[in-house]
């Protein structure tokens, strides 16, 4: 097997430079995919379209007027959250096992390209197309089917650290769990269960308090519930905030769960990741 020689080590501006120069790279390379755009950049849009007209008719609540909460408010926080994690966790994953599938990061490592430079041109990726995401989701809901957005600036500030701290977790966990799949044709089927599991019991799909106790438990021990949680702090009425486990939307909670997964993940991807697999 070809061995290559360790990366040199570059001053620590130098790095960054190259990381943020392959951010534009990276964002080219994802749009010239189409299966990724639909499955992780529009999936959320269609998803927030399906149950907006699907159940036009029905009422999720009333807010602190008495108006009706229709399903598109009630749905637009949890398509955001949704979108956090396919943008990151399932793209970051399926994307860096084809990588080493076909080669290319076996071409990197004979690069002078640093791995932190990697992850950063990775990440940025993320939080660009997470961003492009969130906004498409955030127009179509207010233009299409008429959501009142917040405009108290708390909300949207809120909203901006919840939003930064989850794609960023996300994607940590995605390039961690990229080291799972043992090729690229078998990421899909490794990576596409984990993520529909987490999005049906983290209340994504299904009202997270008509869920069994016991399930709430499990979910609460993941990321993706407490990302919900606090776009739902974002963008529902407080007469919502009773439904929320111990009647409080806690968003101590949700920074704390989701700083302890993105601690975990930075661990992980430190002590896990190679250009190539071992056993390539």
């Amino acid at each position: 097997m070809t061995t290559f020689a360790p990366n040199p080590t570059l001053p620590a501006g130098r790095t960054v430079r190259l990381g943020v120069s392959r951010i534009g790279y990276e964002v080219k390379a994802y749009f010239r995919q189409g299966d990724a755009v639909f499955f992780t950049f529009l999936f959320p849009v269609v998803m927030l379209t399906i149950f907006s007209v699907a159940f036009s008719e029905g009422s999720f609540g009333i807010d602190d007027d008495g108006n009706i909460v229709s399903a598109a408010a009630f749905y637009l926080p949890a398509m955001l959250a949704a979108g956090i994690l396919l943008s990151g966790l399932q793209n970051m994953a399926l994307d860096i096992a084809v990588e080493k599938s076909d080669g290319t990061l076996k071409r990197l490592a004979g690069s002078p390209l640093p791995v932190v430079s990697y992850f950063i041109g990775k990440i940025g990726q993320v939080l660009v197309t997470g961003a492009a995401q969130a906004a498409l989701l955030l127009l179509v809901a207010r233009v299409v089917f008429g959501v009142e957005l917040p405009t108290d600036a708390g909300a949207w500030a809120t909203f901006g650290w919840v939003f930064f701290l989850g794609v960023t977790t996300s994607a940590v966990l995605g390039i961690a769990l990229s080291r799972v799949p043992r090729s690229g044709k078998s990421a899909s089927a490794v990576v596409l269960p984990i993520t529909l599991v987490l999005q049906f019991i983290s209340g994504v799909y299904l009202p997270f308090s008509q869920l069994p106790d016991w399930l709430q438990n499990i979910a609460s021990l993941f990321p993706l519930k407490w990302m919900a949680q606090g776009m739902r702090s974002v963008f529902l009425p407080e007469t919502f905030e009773s439904a929320e486990p111990g009647g409080v939307w806690n968003l101590a909670g949700v920074a704390l769960v989701t700083g302890l997964w993105l601690v975990l993940g930075l661990i992980v991807c430190r002590i896990t990741f190679r250009w190539i697999r071992k056993d390539s």
